[in-house]
């Protein structure tokens, strides 16, 4: 059985993004083909749909999905057509190696990555390994559970596998696409949420977030402006420059946890005099694996978190990634397969 399926792509390197009519063919093995009805634009898409030197084209990007399921591989157990699926920056992994076997699947070294490792989710239909899916809870639009499978479960991980102590404090840095959501999970986790970011407009959304205090960077130096406040035991750095960090650093409590989520190319400098005499931590946190997503969902359910998004449809991809390099959405692109 084979069908048609609107998928936007890139050609030629440094191409523009441009619907393409695809043929669908029926998944074999442990692969499932998914109905996509949402996909989600992040950060690390950008770099997909630049489609550089050494690309092998066509390029279809996208790694936060969300659909049903269309058809199943003929060694496939567990799913069935119709379930409500997702699909994030997890897109499967080996099963075999030592990451695996220990549960730790997203540093598995042979981990597939939509987009990178086969055709993306910026399309009708997308072809996945089974083990790469997520279950869609009752009560989560399709809409907000896309972005669940890279941005939700990164910050929900973030926040909750720091082991800040109960009551304490957290400040998330930055209140993009990331922020936005590691606000909400912070608040809804029980701590005092501090939202820093770039100018006064922000803190009316932070705070309708969820945030007990707000900082504008633009205004003063965050780290200065946390200690000032009693310091943070956590701060979640979900913004893309990794410039900010060592200030940011003296507004850390003893004992206290820095985790990088939003990153760039750059290289981190800290005092190590500070990082010893305060016993700080400064650790990196990469995505979620499926059964993750899906507890950072069924926790969006209970307590009310939503990704703040603006829909689009399919056919603007290219316009969604314009508007995302210029830093306008607020604060998360989900694009309409419909």
């Amino acid at each position: 059985m084979s069908d048609t399926a609107v998928t936007m792509v890139v050609t030629e390197p440094r191409g523009p993004l441009h619907p393409s009519l695809t043929e669908t063919a029926s998944p074999t093995g442990r692969w499932v083909r998914v109905s996509v009805m949402a996909s989600g634009v992040c950060n690390a898409d950008l770099g997909t749909a630049a489609a550089g030197a050494g690309t092998s084209f066509p390029v279809t990007p996208g790694h936060e999905v969300a659909g049903v399921v269309a058809e199943l591989g003929d060694q496939v157990d567990g799913w069935a057509v119709g379930d409500r699926v997702a699909v994030g920056w997890f897109g499967g992994s080996c099963g075999h190696c030592s990451f695996c076997r220990a549960g730790d699947v997203v540093h598995c070294p042979e981990r597939k990555i939509p987009g990178l490792s086969y055709p993306g989710g910026w399309a009708q239909s997308i072809t996945v390994p089974a083990d790469a899916l997520v279950r869609i809870p009752d009560g989560l639009d399709p809409f907000d559970a896309a972005p669940f499978g890279c941005a939700g479960v990164t910050t929900f991980n973030a926040v909750r596998k720091a082991g800040t102590r109960a009551g304490g404090r957290v400040a998330v840095f930055g209140l993009g696409g990331l922020g936005h959501l590691a606000v909400q999970f912070a608040a809804n986790l029980g701590y005092e949420t501090i939202a820093i970011a770039r100018g006064g407009d922000r803190e009316k959304p932070a705070r309708d977030l969820g945030a007990h205090h707000y900082i504008d960077s633009t205004a003063q130096a965050p780290g200065a402006a946390l200690k000032e406040l009693g310091g943070a035991d956590l701060i979640v750095h979900t913004a893309s420059s990794t410039a900010p960090v060592a200030e940011l650093l003296t507004g850390l409590n003893v004992h206290g946890q820095l985790t990088l989520v939003g990153v760039d190319a750059g290289s981190v400098t800290v005092p190590a005099a500070r990082l010893v005499m305060n016993g700080h931590t400064l650790t990196g946190h990469l995505t979620g694996s499926p059964s993750e997503t899906e507890e950072a969902m069924r926790f969006a359910v209970t307590n009310g978190v939503r990704p703040l998004v603006e829909r689009i449809p399919l056919e603007q991809a290219g316009e969604a990634v314009t508007r995302l390099r210029s830093g306008a959405p607020r604060f998360r692109i989900v694009l309409d397969t419909a």
